[in-house]
């Protein structure tokens, strides 16, 4: 495996294992060349979201690279404020503008909210039907509102990217994404370094020469979650991609999972309604 190996989302698309966010990167400069960065490192995968508010800055950095847009994987989300059919459709138009991109590889739900959910997706079908995206997705939804989505549509989500670690296992919905066919990904998996420091994490990182990021992001890639580091430092940024030329054992994988404490660093999707 390196940073262009893929994993198969259940309409066929390939989406590479490992992604680079930008959540929190400054528009300007910040995000631009973090992208540039990631994108010589040798990452393909590229995420955002409009409530980020750089995904300017991410187009012009992908555009001003050598790596050819088909050889990139790039996902977006439709905010809050901008849920609902047309307004969906509208945001899309504006994140596709802002990306200067024709297609975006990946379009996702950002967040449940109760009322306008459904009539969100069912504007990102459309989407798909008009062949704008590659693929559509979800993120931050809990089994309860996926089983709802997919009591009244026909395409399955293709990914449902959500807050995972192992102080995060949420076992329940891994195991429904499974069932699913739904790829899931994760976003802050390393905790946005509130749990870099734990003792097991540690330890584990010590017996193989890595970091503890490093073995948060291998913990990922062993339960099959697509995960998408973030940093706006270089040299972290390379550190995040050496993920590849080491194994967790099973007891390792064990340890790490019996770290779940139901501890979230973002809000409760149920609480976003």
């Amino acid at each position: 495996m390196d940073l262009k190996s893929t994993t198969t989302l259940n309409n066929g698309v390939k989406m590479p294992w490992v992604g680079f966010g930008v959540f929190q990167t400054q528009e300007g400069p910040e995000v631009e060349n973090a992208v540039r960065w990631a994108l010589e490192t040798g990452y393909r995968h590229i995420d955002t979201a409009s409530f980020y508010e750089n995904e300017a800055g991410v187009g012009k950095a992908i555009a001003a690279s050598e790596v050819s847009r088909d050889e990139l994987f790039v996902t977006t989300k439709v905010w809050n404020t901008e849920q609902g059919y047309q307004e969906t459709l509208k945001a899309f138009d504006r994140s596709r503008t802002k990306l200067q991109m024709d297609m975006v590889d990946l379009y996702l739900v950002h967040w449940p909210l109760k009322h306008s959910f459904k009539e969100t997706y069912k504007a990102l079908e459309k989407l798909y039907a008009d062949g704008k995206v590659r693929a559509i997705g979800v993120s931050n939804f809990l089994p309860h509102h996926l089983e709802d989505l997919l009591s009244d549509f026909d395409v399955v989500p293709a990914v449902n990217q959500v807050e995972w670690h192992p102080f995060l296992f949420q076992k329940e919905l891994y195991e429904f994404c499974k069932s699913k066919g739904i790829q899931q990904e994760a976003w802050s998996p390393l905790t946005r370094g509130r749990f870099l420091n734990e003792p097991v994490l540690t330890e584990i990182a010590e017996a193989h020469g890595k970091s503890p990021a490093q073995v948060l992001l291998r913990w990922d890639l062993q339960h099959e979650v697509v995960t998408i580091p973030k940093s706006v430092h270089k040299e972290r940024i390379i550190e995040n991609s050496r993920v590849f030329d080491f194994q967790l054992s099973d007891l390792e994988m064990a340890r790490l999972d019996s770290l779940d404490s139901d501890t979230r660093i973002g809000p409760h999707p149920d609480k976003m309604s």
